[in-house]
């Protein structure tokens, strides 16, 4: 998507929202637009919901589309930093789009809350990612989820296919390991472009390798299309999706080619049958609740991944601007500096805990265990 394009977009969303008189700046860069726009939606929706004022202090949020393009991203970021100033970026909406940020985020000195479903973006924690948050769970928090469900299953073989992206690769390397620990053997590994339509190749390989079980990485509507395949060329094992997956036109696109789907991921998807004292299901139920008001529809549970980064600036913000003023280079060192001492703070998805190594936080309380029974979401019990 070319630079004037985004522009344009820019002045839509700013007449959408209000913009007042502000002290704090922040960046939204979404795919709104694009292959990962199933994503990005939800996310771009969610800056409506996002504190107009922390503390004394006004936040006007400027949002701009990446059209799920890398390219795209890194010009909305440079704009948004040497144009706009920004003391944050909330964004990208996708892994590879996130990954080529690095080096501008880390260079500028500006926090970056991503939205992102690869840990690449906060592992290993060097001096560009040190100024990334994940606002998602890790990828090793999911899939030891997993693995624990294939090894009550008794399940010993496996295949994999994944996006060949950021995600589906550190998806790649995570399952191995975690596999190989509790002696499942990954028998055949694919991958496939977010944008390919059809995998019969890939789905003919995998199937004639008959594992017992079906790991699929790939995020938003990408994770629908090798599982049709996989269930078109007659595949009848256990197929097990990660969070990428964690929206209801995943259920609208397979119908009951996904059926008894096991996935790991945020309990918004289930959220009715969430014990109430779980930490998170007031927050997130606020969330659902806000969003269908504003919108009509209930919200997909990447969109809660922007409201928890609106969250974390809210805890962190006051801190930062006890040291120096926004707009400054000392306040976005602060404002990293305090989002990097988040202790136990709830959000829709789970409990933020940050350290200088940790910059996801989320323990066993940020998943839970999901099937897809007679077309829905249910708890796995």
């Amino acid at each position: 998507m070319k630079l004037t394009k985004i522009m344009s977009f820019t002045a839509v969303i700013s007449a959408a929202i209000p913009m007042v008189h502000a002290d704090i700046t922040v960046g939204v860069v979404t795919s709104s637009s694009g292959p990962v726009a199933m994503v990005g939606i939800p996310q771009r929706n969610t800056i409506a919901l996002l504190p107009k004022k922390i503390g004394t202090e006004n936040v006007r949020y400027i949002s701009l589309d990446d059209g799920s393009d890398p390219t795209a991203t890194v010009k909305a970021m440079n704009k948004l930093i040497k144009e706009n100033n920004v003391d944050a970026i909330i964004g990208p909406s996708g892994s590879p789009n996130a990954m080529a940020a690095l080096g501008i985020i880390a260079k500028a000195g500006v926090p970056l809350l991503a939205p992102v479903g690869t840990s690449g973006v906060v592992v290993p924690m060097d001096a560009q990612r040190k100024w990334v948050f994940k606002t998602t769970q890790n990828d090793d928090l999911i899939a030891q989820a997993l693995v624990q469900d294939m090894v009550k299953r008794k399940i010993k073989t496996l295949g994999f296919i994944g996006t060949a992206d950021p995600y589906g690769e550190n998806w790649s390397r995570v399952i191995s390991t975690l596999a190989a620990k509790n002696g499942i053997s990954v028998t055949i590994k694919e991958s496939f472009q977010r944008q390919d339509t059809s995998l019969t190749g890939q789905a003919l390989k995998l199937v004639a390798k008959k594992p017992q079980a079906i790991l699929i990485a790939a995020p938003g509507s990408s994770a629908v299309t090798p599982q049709v395949a996989l269930y078109d060329r007659g595949y009848r094992g256990q197929v097990y999706q990660t969070h990428g997956a964690a929206l209801d036109q995943f259920l609208k696109l397979g119908g009951k080619k996904v059926e008894n789907t096991i996935l790991a991921a945020s309990l918004m998807l289930v959220i009715n049958e969430v014990p109430n004292n779980h930490p998170s299901k007031q927050i997130a139920q606020k969330y659902i609740n806000d969003y269908k008001a504003l919108y009509g529809v209930v919200p997909a549970t990447f969109g809660a991944n922007v409201y928890d980064a609106g969250l974390l600036l809210n805890k962190a913000v006051p801190i930062a601007l006890k040291q120096a003023k926004p707009g400054t280079a000392q306040f976005r060192q602060a404002l990293r500096t305090a989002l990097e001492q988040t202790k136990e703070l709830p959000a829709t998805q789970g409990v933020y805990t940050m350290t200088a190594m940790d910059h996801s936080g989320f323990d066993q309380r940020g998943r839970v265990m999901i099937t897809v029974k007679n077309g829905q979401w249910k708890l796995l019990k």
